[in-house]
């Protein structure tokens, strides 16, 4: 009984539609009717006053009889006239209608494709971002996607998050529709169950933008005096695997010290009271003022601990509910294509900037060389196996050391899209 009740839900709403639709298009027509009618009248009378005018100048030079007499005579050229008349009003008529027909035919083509028919069914993309997340912010700033998608009736809204984690379990309960964080995070969602799927990824991750702080006064000078410290950082984030990357490096395991499980801006009174003796933090690449004013010194960053493979072990990736995957590919793309856009605005800004630091100070050539390469190159790319590979051993990993229940397939299609479409327009 109820799925037969689910069976005449949309049959009737169509038929509702379909009745809307044939009213509407009547009313259409007879509007489009009354406006050539009335243009085709106001010729009429406008080529009446220019006969009037002439009857009145004649009334004027003679007598009134003779004048009287004169507007009804019929002029010499009066079927040249009539003509000419008529053809006015026929090609009046016929450029109206051509006009019209142009207007619906553009109106129809825009109203009729693949993404108006998918924005028309959304009617509001809910985006996230964390704070700090250049492409993003830029995208949200600059008014991007508002732009692109008005003409379709598409609304755009947007809300910040303290961390990638709990901006997928955001996209799992359905508060936002699409939004970027660290790859760490989707490991320890998909664990948990999350509704989520891997879109793309950014192409380059810097290498200044995570760091393991200490205290100023802090006798801890390298990696291996962090063991038995406690040590704060952010769980299931980029963060995470950052620390357990780094003990491992001077051969010390994640029991070796104590973790301190806070979100940025739980641990930063906390660090600066001195109750933990290292923090792990992400440092964003547009700073805020309270953000910038970080205490402590860095004993190790993104370089350091991972070198060239920084982009390749500690990825940046974007993510969307499966809905919108599935029901709303082009709709995805256009979110895809403006967020490479933003990012590509990004890295020229940055160009600029050390292009213009550069003419009074002295800077490594290859910095500028480097910026001027990448500022060519596309801000986002597809998934591709490469960097699944690299997610997946870090899977692995937290499987490994009991982070995580189970082990988990990140290359499962149901959580990564991998595809080789262009984004480009």
């Amino acid at each position: 009984m109820i799925s037969r009740l689910i069976d005449l839900v949309p049959r009737c709403t169509g038929q509702n539609i379909l009745r809307s639709l044939r009213s509407a298009t009547r009313r259409s027509a007879t509007y489009r009717f009354a406006v050539l009618f009335c243009i085709g009248l106001v010729l009429i009378l406008v080529l009446t006053l220019v006969f009037d005018g002439h009857a009145i100048a004649a009334s004027e030079s003679g007598n009134q009889l003779s004048s009287l007499m004169n507007q009804f005579k019929i002029p010499e050229n009066s079927t040249t006239r009539l003509l000419e008349t008529v053809g006015l009003f026929m090609g009046g008529i016929i450029f109206c209608v051509v006009l019209d027909r142009w207007f619906s035919n553009r109106s129809g083509r825009s109203s009729n494709t693949p993404l108006a028919e998918q924005a028309r069914r959304l009617k509001q993309l809910k985006m996230g971002y964390p704070e700090g997340m250049t492409n993003l912010e830029v995208l949200r700033d600059q008014g991007l996607l508002e732009t692109r998608l008005r003409p379709y009736g598409l609304s755009v809204t947007w809300t910040s998050f303290l961390s990638a984690s709990s901006l997928i379990e955001a996209l799992s309960n359905g508060t936002i529709d699409f939004c970027g964080g660290g790859g760490t995070a989707s490991i320890f969602s998909q664990a948990a169950d999350h509704v989520f799927v891997r879109v793309a990824k950014e192409k380059y991750t810097s290498a200044k933008g995570q760091a393991i702080l200490v205290p100023e006064n802090s006798p801890i000078q390298t990696l291996a005096d962090l063991k038995g410290k406690k040590i704060a950082f952010d769980k299931g984030s980029s963060a995470h695997y950052i620390l357990v990357r780094s003990l491992a490096k001077v051969g010390l395991d994640f029991s070796d010290i104590e973790p301190v499980y806070l979100t940025q801006p739980e641990a930063l009174p906390r660090f600066r009271r001195g109750e933990i003796d290292a923090w792990v933090i992400w440092v964003p690449y547009t700073t805020t003022q309270a953000r910038s004013a970080y205490p402590g010194r860095s004993i190790a960053d993104l370089e350091s601990i991972f070198g060239d493979k920084t982009s390749v072990e500690v990825p940046t990736y974007y993510y969307a509910i499966p809905e919108l995957v599935r029901d709303y590919p082009d709709l995805l793309k256009v979110i895809l294509e403006e967020v490479n856009e933003a990012g590509a605005w990004a890295k020229r800004q940055e160009l600029e900037a050390v292009q213009r630091l550069a003419e009074h100070h002295e800077i490594d050539p290859s910095i500028v060389e480097t910026l001027q390469q990448r500022s060519g190159e596309r801000a986002i790319i597809p998934i591709d196996d490469q960097s699944l590979t690299a997610l997946q051993h870090q899977a692995n990993i937290f499987r490994d050391i009991n982070l995580i229940p189970e082990r988990v397939n990140v290359k499962d299609g149901t959580y990564s899209l991998q595809t080789k479409q262009n984004w480009t327009y």
